[in-house]
């Protein structure tokens, strides 16, 4: 489709060539995510070109053309103005030479051209030889590209972390010169930056790469905590919390979002639960966790379902030790979570980052491949118009009456309407919903 677009500009009598993100996942074998197109077309005659199309950035001349489920953004050459709130520039001006339009990007390896049909690439600003050399460089004074858009902080260690590049010596400096201007960053922008991080690949050198810079201390102090965090040697022999998290962030491949947060937050409590008396101790941490979880997840503006996902998975982290010793109904509810497969992958994970015990894992990998899906949520045998038909007032130990039988019916206590109601008569004292004492 990019390239149908380029051809149509060049029969308008435009410039079309592919640019950015694309162009440098080509040049190193890689697919790339997204297809973008540059041209000296303004946005009024793209948009006469390909009707239909939506313009996704008037102030900055970008044109979305769709095709069914492909799109294409279509950029008009531009330079920018001054940027006065370390985001946007204050204006653009649109040009007709592609090098101007390279001068302005961020990183040189994100301002190649490449004209499609002959393979001419066009380099303005030696991101060939950076690519090559496997190296992150800001265009023109790196301060300067930062202040533009404190963001491209965090973007210079997400593409290092990604492409296993290095940054070189003067970006690097003006990155951990300006760390701390990462806190002007919206938090949602923040929260998708460091999420790429976590799950795009090389996840533990992005956030050694984080911590190195002094930007980790900025956007996730708890984490930046994790360090010289002692453990018991007998049950984390590699070393403290900030090394167990990150052999964690090495095994991830392809994660969740959920996942990936809650591999980085698992034992986020640890650090303020530390206690080294007659041995080390970290009671509680991950009922302490589970809160500095959902302070994180608040901050950077997670949407709910994701944040409580993540909540969940810090608070269950530690329930694997016990799977053996539980009761039938309190396994069966335990793995029935949603999303049990990330509790699953989260504790292998932790498990492979510490001591290699894997024998909870096992055990519940074995179970789950013996329990059947009307074994693990069965059809319920009373409802609550049972209880009142049986004289039972309706309050708030309704719930606990249907949850004592569900545990009964889970267990294999009762497997009938009729059974379930012997043992409801049995427990509690008809007429006020109490237990017998």
């Amino acid at each position: 489709m990019a390239r149908q677009i380029i051809e149509a500009l060049h029969r308008a009598g435009f410039q079309g060539l592919l640019v950015g993100g694309c162009v440098r996942d080509l040049l190193l074998g890689l697919k790339p995510k997204d297809w973008d197109v540059a041209t000296d077309a303004t946005p009024e005659e793209v948009l006469r070109l390909f009707p239909g199309s939506n313009l996704v950035g008037a102030a900055f001349g970008v044109v979305l053309v769709r095709e069914g489920d492909a799109q294409a953004e279509v950029a008009t050459f531009r330079t920018d103005g001054e940027y006065t709130d370390a985001r946007r520039p204050e204006a653009v001006h649109f040009e007709r030479d592609p090098r101007n339009d390279a001068l302005r990007r961020d990183f040189t390896i994100n301002a190649l051209f490449l004209e499609p049909e002959s393979g001419e690439i066009l380099d303005f600003v030696g991101g060939r030889a950076d690519l090559d050399a496997g190296v992150i460089r800001a265009i023109g004074v790196p301060e300067a590209r930062f202040r533009e858009d404190h963001l491209r902080l965090l973007r210079a260690i997400r593409f290092a972390a990604r492409l296993k590049f290095d940054i070189e010596a003067e970006t690097w400096e003006a990155i951990r010169r300006l760390a701390p201007e990462v806190k002007t960053v919206a938090a949602e922008r923040v929260r998708d930056e460091l999420t790429r991080i976590l799950t795009e690949g090389g996840a533990r050198r992005g956030f050694e790469m984080l911590d190195a810079s002094g930007l980790l201390r900025e956007v996730l102090p708890e984490v930046a905590a994790m360090h010289g965090v002692e453990q018991p040697p007998e049950w984390h022999p590699e070393g403290d919390v900030w090394v167990h998290t990150m052999l964690l962030l090495e095994q991830l491949e392809h994660p969740s979002a959920t996942l990936a947060w809650a591999a980085l937050l698992h034992d986020v409590g640890k650090p303020p639960t530390f206690r080294a008396a007659d041995r080390i101790r970290f009671d509680g941490h991950a009922e302490v966790g589970t809160e500095i979880a959902r302070k994180i997840m608040g901050r950077l503006r997670f949407s709910r379902e994701d944040g409580e996902q993540v909540e969940q998975l810090v608070a269950n982290h530690m329930k694997f030790k016990d799977v053996r010793a539980m009761r039938e109904s309190t396994l069966k509810r335990f793995v029935r979570q949603p999303k049990f497969d990330e509790h699953l992958e989260l504790h292998r994970i932790d498990c492979m980052s510490s001591n290699g015990y894997t024998e909870a894992y096992d055990y519940v990998r074995g179970r789950l491949g013996e329990l059947t899906a009307e074994e693990l949520t069965p059809e319920p045998l009373v409802t609550g118009r049972d209880l009142i038909a049986e004289g039972y007032k309706p309050g708030p130990l309704f719930s606990e009456i249907l949850s004592a039988v569900e545990d009964a019916q889970l267990e294999g206590i009762v497997s009938s309407r009729e059974e379930a109601l012997e043992f409801v008569r049995g427990r509690f004292r008809v007429g006020s919903s109490e237990l017998y004492s």
